[in-house]
């Protein structure tokens, strides 16, 4: 398949997609509501998005324990010096980065997570590290929902520009949906926005109220999302369709020190650099390069089947 078929192929479904999700803005997540563990989130539709999330663990910190893996993590407040009166104190975090699942067996996240194959080895992917019931933290999941990595598709790091990574995992995922892409190059500056992913390591977290602040350089947008280290590679998007726009990969200092202890550091919303956010345009070639077989032939569904599936809108 030439590279122009393969963009029209692309933008068609990205176009289908588009109109399919009209409507499915996550309201639940604006205004004064911005990180928000899974069991405060009702929208159904946010929680089968953070369903096709993966926290992004160093190997050893996942151990076999049966049917089950258990997280080896660390107390959020204290291993921050935080204060205690910061959101989410008292949870445990073990995640260094995010991702998202973006073909049956394939891992989008940031480049400067795994940077190499032996990056690649020594990290699990790991679905449901999330809070669904109040004070029921998360310390084992079925091991199932751990994957490791097969090899590197492609990856990129630009220090002012694109940082992405796509991961081909061990196995297909056949329990969590694919995440829609929007491919269309038609988000715009003050256009809504909201991410999904593990902030500072922790469990899940969604978080809204942000908008693209500036859409203009190339390879990343600028937005006011409120991210943190461990955010990087989580999925961002579009709060009016609920498609993957971007991946976040840098951004502005996370903490301020508060007397002896730590706290979140606020800003007003046109204050701060912003949040960079690599363009989904960015990935998007390299992927359908991939699920048409052009550099390896072990993906387990076709180019065809991923088109549909990126086409496909979410059931209402």
């Amino acid at each position: 398949m030439n590279r122009t078929l393969a963009a029209v192929l692309l933008l068609t479904a990205a176009t289908m997609a588009q109109r399919a999700h009209a409507g499915v803005e996550p309201d639940v997540i604006y205004g004064d509501d911005d990180r928000l563990d899974l069991y405060q989130v009702q929208n159904r539709k946010l929680l089968e998005l953070a369903d096709s999330t993966v926290g992004l663990f160093e190997a050893w910190n996942v151990r076999d324990d049966g049917d089950k893996a258990v997280f080896f993590t660390r107390h959020y407040g204290e291993s921050l010096n935080l204060c205690k009166e910061e959101p989410f104190w008292e949870q445990q975090a073990g995640a260094f980065c995010s991702g998202s699942l973006v073909a049956p067996d394939v891992i989008m996240t940031a480049g400067h997570c795994v940077r190499t194959d032996m990056d690649c080895a020594s990290t699990k992917f790991v679905f449901g590290f999330a809070i669904t019931k109040k004070g029921e933290p998360p310390l084992t999941t079925p091991f199932g929902e751990v994957y490791k990595c097969d090899h590197i598709i492609g990856r990129e790091q630009m220090n002012k520009g694109a940082d992405w990574a796509l991961i081909k995992l061990d196995r297909p995922v056949t329990n969590h949906a694919v995440l829609k892409l929007d491919l269309s190059g038609t988000l715009a500056n003050g256009d809504p926005l909201f991410i999904i992913g593990h902030p500072a390591g922790l469990p899940t977290k969604i978080a809204g109220g942000a908008k693209v602040r500036d859409i203009s350089p190339p390879g990343f947008f600028v937005a006011t999302l409120d991210a943190y280290g461990g955010n990087s590679g989580s999925a961002v998007f579009n709060a009016k369709n609920g498609l993957v726009e971007g991946i976040l990969v840098r951004g502005d200092i996370d903490y301020t020190f508060k007397g002896d202890c730590q706290v979140s550091k606020v800003r007003a919303e046109d204050a701060g650099r912003g949040e960079d956010v690599t363009k989904i345009s960015s990935v998007g070639f390299p992927l359908c390069e991939y699920a048409a077989g052009r550099k390896t032939d072990s993906l387990n569904e076709q180019l065809p089947k991923f088109l549909d599936d990126q086409a496909a809108a979410l059931s209402p």
